[in-house]
């Protein structure tokens, strides 16, 4: 039994896997992180792995006196990869996009392949049919557009998403749900059209917390999973393990 464990900007994931099966998955706050993890160990007992993603602000040392278990597993540059990275900068490269590229060729391995993680950013990572990583692109997510919108200015309201009702917001405040979701889907339907153009066998992943909102709203076939990147951590232990 793995406990996974996702340490992002904003959320810390968590998810219990036996073998490959998703059988518990819960998301908590920083300021809750420990008693969650402590209340988890205690629901499963039999857990004997843990695989950690963290590119947030706790320190390894801090969660590994928390977890107090033998069998730690931190994913790092370190750690083997199922593709070629020809990033050219790899150690700027952060550690959940090299996670999502390894989800998406374990799974795909014979697609070229575009995974989306419309999370606090938005990032685009693509890996060719030959499972060499060449990159992508990082734009702020929803919600930093919106906060964007409010701190940046001295009026304009704080909003949480909605969808507009028209592409014409008739309203400061439905100008704004246009402006910010409208730019959200036109940018990623102009970017999947773009390496669309350009690759053919071609598979779309689309994850992070706003993957279900956005989903219906694309006007792309999709392969939509918002536990992507928990599933890939699972699978990328298990190739490193079957090495």
């Amino acid at each position: 039994m793995n406990l996974i464990i996702d340490i992002g900007n904003t959320y810390v994931k968590t998810a219990v896997f036996e073998a490959s099966n998703l059988i518990f998955k819960e998301t908590y706050s920083y300021s809750d992180w420990e008693i969650n993890l402590n209340k988890i160990k205690l629901i499963f007992p039999n857990i004997t792995n843990c695989v950690v993603s963290n590119v947030g602000k706790i320190e390894n040392d801090h969660l590994k006196s928390v977890l107090n278990l033998q069998n730690l597993f931190f994913i790092s540059k370190n750690t083997k990869f199922p593709f070629v990275n020809l990033y050219s900068t790899p150690n700027t490269l952060g550690i959940d996009r090299m996670v999502l590229a390894s989800g998406a060729v374990l799974n795909f391995p014979t697609n070229n392949k575009l995974i989306i993680d419309a999370g606090t950013c938005i990032t685009y990572d693509f890996v060719n049919d030959k499972n060499e990583y060449f990159g992508g692109a990082i734009s702020p997510g929803i919600q930093l557009r919106y906060q964007s919108l409010h701190n940046h200015t001295a009026k304009l309201p704080l909003l949480s998403k909605k969808i507009p009702e028209s592409f014409i917001g008739n309203s400061t405040e439905n100008a704004i749900h246009s402006g910010v979701i409208n730019g959200v889907i036109h940018e990623i339907n102009g970017t999947i059209a773009s390496f669309s153009a350009k690759y053919e066998n071609f598979i779309i992943i689309l994850t992070g917390g706003d993957a279900d909102f956005l989903a219906k709203r694309l006007k792309n076939t999709i392969f939509a999973n918002s536990n992507f990147l928990l599933e890939s951590l699972n699978q990328l232990f298990q190739f490193n393990q079957n090495d």
